[in-house]
């Protein structure tokens, strides 16, 4: 499975934002700054995470970004649907019965066995991804970690603003 490189940016920003205090809040030119991503690239990918319900953002000198639910509530499936969507990667344009090897029809009634083992992956994957929270993710992180980044983002944003 391969998502686009910007998912990646989005499922770092938003472990990031559940590292924060829950009353805080992040701009996204914060996190781009963080991470060294574009960010009017970052901005569309957290504005998907708002339209899903997995963040909430505002605008103004109080504004920015944070999360919509605690984040054991937040799996990265709901993270990665919001981002890439909830399409199977894998289309079957039944080439089996194209060319001159082509099957005949009444050969091929049941479906294809590759893009039957293509689906299970994929359901596979997408249950794997169900049943990691992002509070787990969390909860895995040194708290050093966790601290430099509250430390960066909040107790010293780059904006010279307090967050």
């Amino acid at each position: 499975m391969k998502l686009p490189e910007t998912a990646e940016w989005a499922l770092h920003a938003t472990a990031v934002i559940a590292q924060l205090p829950t009353d805080s809040r992040v701009f996204g030119a914060q996190l781009a700054e963080h991470f060294d991503v574009p960010a009017p690239y970052l901005a569309k990918q957290l504005a998907k995470l708002v339209r899903a319900g997995i963040l909430t953002g505002s605008t103004g000198p109080r504004g920015g970004f944070r999360l919509a639910r605690v984040p054991e509530k937040i799996t990265l499936l709901d993270l990665v649907r919001a981002i890439d969507g909830d399409a199977d990667p894998y289309v079957c344009r039944e080439i089996r019965q194209q060319g001159r090897g082509a099957a005949r029809p009444e050969d091929c009634t049941r479906m294809c066995a590759l893009a039957a083992a293509m689906r299970q992956a994929h359901e596979a994957w997408r249950a794997s991804l169900q049943s990691v929270t992002l509070g787990e993710i969390v909860a895995g992180l040194s708290p050093e970690a966790i601290a430099k980044n509250r430390r960066l983002l909040i107790e010293e944003p780059s904006s010279g603003e307090r967050r």
